[in-house]
Protein backbone atom coordinates (compact mmCIF):
# COMPACT_ATOMS: atom_id res chain seq x y z
CA UNK A 1 0.00 0.00 0.00
CA UNK A 2 2.86 2.40 0.73
CA UNK A 3 4.07 2.76 -2.88
CA UNK A 4 0.47 2.88 -4.13
CA UNK A 5 -0.34 5.80 -1.81
CA UNK A 6 2.91 7.52 -2.76
CA UNK A 7 2.31 7.16 -6.50
CA UNK A 8 -1.33 8.29 -6.29
CA UNK A 9 -0.41 11.38 -4.29
CA UNK A 10 2.44 12.23 -6.68
CA UNK A 11 0.39 11.74 -9.84
CA UNK A 12 -2.59 13.52 -8.30
CA UNK A 13 -0.44 16.48 -7.34
CA UNK A 14 1.04 16.74 -10.83
CA UNK A 15 -2.37 16.54 -12.47
CA UNK A 16 -3.74 19.08 -10.00
CA UNK A 17 -0.98 21.56 -10.79
CA UNK A 18 -1.21 21.01 -14.54
CA UNK A 19 -5.01 21.20 -14.75
CA UNK A 20 -5.07 24.28 -12.55
CA UNK A 21 -2.62 26.05 -14.86
CA UNK A 22 -4.39 24.95 -18.06
CA UNK A 23 -8.04 25.18 -17.00
CA UNK A 24 -8.27 27.65 -14.13
CA UNK A 25 -5.61 30.14 -15.20
CA UNK A 26 -5.90 29.52 -18.95
CA UNK A 27 -2.12 28.90 -19.20
CA UNK A 28 -1.27 32.18 -17.54
CA UNK A 29 2.24 33.61 -17.85
CA UNK A 30 3.57 34.05 -14.33
CA UNK A 31 5.71 37.10 -13.65
CA UNK A 32 8.64 34.90 -12.59
CA UNK A 33 8.64 33.00 -15.89
CA UNK A 34 10.98 33.96 -18.72
CA UNK A 35 9.64 36.45 -21.23
CA UNK A 36 9.56 33.82 -24.00
CA UNK A 37 8.27 30.98 -21.84
CA UNK A 38 4.95 29.57 -23.00
CA UNK A 39 4.96 26.36 -20.96
CA UNK A 40 5.16 26.57 -17.20
CA UNK A 41 7.58 24.42 -15.25
CA UNK A 42 6.14 22.40 -12.40
CA UNK A 43 7.95 24.73 -10.04
CA UNK A 44 6.41 27.80 -11.68
CA UNK A 45 2.93 26.56 -10.85
CA UNK A 46 4.14 25.32 -7.48
CA UNK A 47 5.28 28.85 -6.65
CA UNK A 48 1.78 30.22 -7.21
CA UNK A 49 -1.13 30.01 -4.79
CA UNK A 50 -0.95 26.22 -5.13
CA UNK A 51 2.32 26.19 -3.20
CA UNK A 52 0.68 24.45 -0.19
CA UNK A 53 -0.42 21.63 -2.52
CA UNK A 54 3.08 21.40 -3.95
CA UNK A 55 4.68 21.17 -0.51
CA UNK A 56 2.13 18.72 0.90
CA UNK A 57 2.18 16.51 -2.20
CA UNK A 58 5.97 16.41 -2.32
CA UNK A 59 6.26 15.62 1.38
CA UNK A 60 3.63 12.87 1.43
CA UNK A 61 4.97 11.29 -1.77
CA UNK A 62 8.56 11.05 -0.61
CA UNK A 63 7.79 10.09 3.00
CA UNK A 64 5.61 7.18 1.90
CA UNK A 65 8.19 6.17 -0.71
CA UNK A 66 10.92 6.15 1.93
CA UNK A 67 8.64 4.10 4.17
CA UNK A 68 8.33 1.63 1.29
CA UNK A 69 12.14 1.46 1.16
CA UNK A 70 12.25 0.80 4.90
CA UNK A 71 9.47 -1.78 4.66
CA UNK A 72 11.30 -3.62 1.90
CA UNK A 73 14.46 -3.74 4.03
CA UNK A 74 12.55 -4.92 7.12
CA UNK A 75 10.59 -7.58 5.23
CA UNK A 76 13.75 -8.87 3.58
CA UNK A 77 15.50 -8.99 6.95
CA UNK A 78 12.62 -10.92 8.51
CA UNK A 79 12.28 -13.50 5.76
CA UNK A 80 9.08 -12.09 4.29
CA UNK A 81 11.00 -11.37 1.09
CA UNK A 82 13.99 -13.20 -0.39
CA UNK A 83 16.70 -12.37 2.18
CA UNK A 84 20.08 -10.90 1.38
CA UNK A 85 22.81 -13.52 1.24
CA UNK A 86 25.86 -11.25 1.40
CA UNK A 87 27.00 -8.23 3.37
CA UNK A 88 27.47 -6.44 0.05
CA UNK A 89 23.75 -6.70 -0.72
CA UNK A 90 22.86 -5.25 2.67
CA UNK A 91 25.30 -2.38 2.21
CA UNK A 92 23.84 -1.63 -1.23
CA UNK A 93 20.34 -1.59 0.27
CA UNK A 94 21.38 0.84 3.00
CA UNK A 95 23.15 3.13 0.52
CA UNK A 96 20.05 3.19 -1.67
CA UNK A 97 17.96 4.26 1.33
CA UNK A 98 20.46 7.01 2.20
CA UNK A 99 20.28 8.44 -1.31
CA UNK A 100 16.49 8.17 -1.25
CA UNK A 101 16.44 10.26 1.94
CA UNK A 102 18.70 12.80 0.21
CA UNK A 103 16.27 12.88 -2.71
CA UNK A 104 13.41 13.32 -0.27
CA UNK A 105 15.11 16.28 1.36
CA UNK A 106 15.76 17.77 -2.07
CA UNK A 107 12.13 17.55 -3.19
CA UNK A 108 10.64 18.88 0.04
CA UNK A 109 13.13 21.74 0.19
CA UNK A 110 12.66 22.71 -3.46
CA UNK A 111 8.90 22.89 -2.89
CA UNK A 112 9.45 25.16 0.11
CA UNK A 113 12.14 27.33 -1.47
CA UNK A 114 10.13 28.13 -4.57
CA UNK A 115 11.58 29.25 -7.87
CA UNK A 116 10.01 32.71 -7.54
CA UNK A 117 11.61 33.80 -4.27
CA UNK A 118 14.62 31.46 -4.00
CA UNK A 119 15.59 30.62 -7.56
CA UNK A 120 19.21 29.58 -6.96
CA UNK A 121 18.43 27.49 -3.87
CA UNK A 122 15.50 25.95 -5.72
CA UNK A 123 17.75 24.78 -8.56
CA UNK A 124 20.24 23.27 -6.09
CA UNK A 125 17.50 21.31 -4.34
CA UNK A 126 16.11 20.20 -7.71
CA UNK A 127 19.51 18.74 -8.58
CA UNK A 128 19.62 17.09 -5.15
CA UNK A 129 16.21 15.51 -5.73
CA UNK A 130 17.02 14.13 -9.18
CA UNK A 131 20.52 12.93 -8.28
CA UNK A 132 19.37 11.43 -4.99
CA UNK A 133 16.67 9.23 -6.45
CA UNK A 134 18.65 8.30 -9.55
CA UNK A 135 21.61 7.15 -7.45
CA UNK A 136 19.23 5.37 -5.10
CA UNK A 137 17.76 3.50 -8.06
CA UNK A 138 21.25 2.58 -9.29
CA UNK A 139 22.15 0.97 -5.97
CA UNK A 140 18.80 -0.82 -5.80
CA UNK A 141 19.45 -2.24 -9.27
CA UNK A 142 22.89 -3.35 -8.12
CA UNK A 143 21.41 -5.06 -5.06
CA UNK A 144 18.72 -6.79 -7.11
CA UNK A 145 21.28 -7.91 -9.67
CA UNK A 146 23.25 -9.66 -6.95
CA UNK A 147 20.09 -11.09 -5.39
CA UNK A 148 19.08 -12.45 -8.77
CA UNK A 149 22.42 -14.20 -9.26
CA UNK A 150 22.02 -16.25 -6.08
CA UNK A 151 18.25 -16.70 -6.40
CA UNK A 152 17.65 -17.34 -10.08
CA UNK A 153 14.46 -19.27 -9.38
CA UNK A 154 12.72 -16.08 -8.26
CA UNK A 155 11.66 -14.36 -11.49
CA UNK A 156 10.23 -11.40 -9.61
CA UNK A 157 13.76 -10.26 -8.74
CA UNK A 158 14.68 -10.11 -12.42
CA UNK A 159 11.43 -8.36 -13.29
CA UNK A 160 12.02 -5.70 -10.64
CA UNK A 161 15.66 -5.34 -11.70
CA UNK A 162 14.75 -4.68 -15.33
CA UNK A 163 11.93 -2.29 -14.43
CA UNK A 164 14.24 -0.19 -12.29
CA UNK A 165 17.13 -0.42 -14.74
CA UNK A 166 14.85 0.84 -17.50
CA UNK A 167 13.79 3.70 -15.23
CA UNK A 168 17.40 4.66 -14.52
CA UNK A 169 18.37 4.67 -18.19
CA UNK A 170 15.29 6.53 -19.41
CA UNK A 171 15.30 9.12 -16.62
CA UNK A 172 19.05 9.68 -16.96
CA UNK A 173 18.73 10.38 -20.68
CA UNK A 174 15.72 12.65 -20.13
CA UNK A 175 17.52 14.44 -17.29
CA UNK A 176 20.46 15.19 -19.60
CA UNK A 177 18.08 16.62 -22.20
CA UNK A 178 16.29 18.61 -19.50
CA UNK A 179 19.49 20.11 -18.11
CA UNK A 180 20.90 20.78 -21.57
CA UNK A 181 17.81 22.59 -22.83
CA UNK A 182 17.50 24.47 -19.55
CA UNK A 183 21.07 25.74 -19.66
CA UNK A 184 20.70 26.69 -23.32
CA UNK A 185 17.66 28.81 -22.38
CA UNK A 186 15.33 26.62 -24.41
CA UNK A 187 12.89 26.73 -21.53
CA UNK A 188 9.77 25.54 -23.33
CA UNK A 189 11.43 22.28 -24.34
CA UNK A 190 12.96 21.94 -20.88
CA UNK A 191 9.54 22.39 -19.28
CA UNK A 192 8.05 19.62 -21.41
CA UNK A 193 10.83 17.24 -20.43
CA UNK A 194 10.44 18.16 -16.77
CA UNK A 195 6.77 17.14 -16.87
CA UNK A 196 7.67 13.89 -18.66
CA UNK A 197 10.37 13.07 -16.09
CA UNK A 198 7.96 13.78 -13.25
CA UNK A 199 5.18 11.56 -14.61
CA UNK A 200 7.60 8.70 -15.32
CA UNK A 201 8.67 8.91 -11.68
CA UNK A 202 5.14 7.70 -10.85
CA UNK A 203 5.86 4.34 -12.49
CA UNK A 204 9.15 4.02 -10.64
CA UNK A 205 7.28 4.41 -7.36
CA UNK A 206 4.76 1.78 -8.47
CA UNK A 207 7.59 -0.66 -9.23
CA UNK A 208 7.96 -1.17 -5.49
CA UNK A 209 4.57 -2.85 -5.48
CA UNK A 210 6.27 -5.65 -7.41
CA UNK A 211 8.97 -5.85 -4.74
CA UNK A 212 6.59 -5.98 -1.79
CA UNK A 213 3.97 -8.26 -3.35
CA UNK A 214 5.60 -11.58 -2.33
CA UNK A 215 5.30 -10.55 1.34
CA UNK A 216 1.56 -11.25 1.13
CA UNK A 217 2.22 -14.98 0.70
CA UNK A 218 4.86 -15.14 3.43
CA UNK A 219 2.83 -13.65 6.26
CA UNK A 220 2.59 -17.03 8.07
CA UNK A 221 5.84 -17.84 9.87
CA UNK A 222 5.97 -21.26 8.21
CA UNK A 223 5.87 -19.70 4.74
CA UNK A 224 8.81 -17.37 5.24
CA UNK A 225 12.19 -17.63 3.55
CA UNK A 226 15.05 -19.18 5.47
CA UNK A 227 17.99 -16.90 6.13
CA UNK A 228 21.53 -17.89 5.27
CA UNK A 229 22.80 -18.05 8.85
CA UNK A 230 19.79 -20.14 9.92
CA UNK A 231 20.38 -22.66 7.15
CA UNK A 232 24.09 -22.73 7.95
CA UNK A 233 23.36 -23.48 11.61
CA UNK A 234 20.96 -26.25 10.63
CA UNK A 235 23.52 -27.81 8.31
CA UNK A 236 26.22 -27.68 10.97
CA UNK A 237 23.92 -29.31 13.50
CA UNK A 238 23.13 -32.11 11.08
CA UNK A 239 26.82 -32.60 10.33
CA UNK A 240 27.74 -32.73 14.00
CA UNK A 241 29.39 -29.32 14.06
CA UNK A 242 31.12 -29.57 10.70
CA UNK A 243 32.25 -26.25 9.24
CA UNK A 244 31.60 -27.33 5.68
CA UNK A 245 28.97 -25.16 4.08
CA UNK A 246 28.10 -25.08 0.43
CA UNK A 247 26.43 -21.85 -0.60
CA UNK A 248 25.03 -23.29 -3.81
CA UNK A 249 23.34 -26.10 -1.89
CA UNK A 250 21.86 -23.51 0.44
CA UNK A 251 20.41 -21.50 -2.38
CA UNK A 252 18.91 -24.52 -4.06
CA UNK A 253 17.29 -25.64 -0.82
CA UNK A 254 16.36 -22.49 1.03
CA UNK A 255 14.36 -20.73 -1.65
CA UNK A 256 12.39 -23.51 -3.26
Amino acid sequence: MLPVISSLVWCGMLLGLLLYWVVDTNTTHYSWMGSNDQIAFISDIGASKLKPLFIAGSAVTTVFLDLAFAAERWLRHNGRLVPNTTVKEKVLAIISIVFAVIGTAGLILLSIFDTHHHHKAHDIFLLLFIAGYLLSAVFICWEYYDLGIYNRQHRILRISFWIKTTFVIVEFVLAIVFVGTNWSNNDNVAAVFEWIIAFIFTFYILSFVVDLLPAIRTKPVTARFTKAHEMESANRSQDGGSNDYNRDDYNRYAFQ
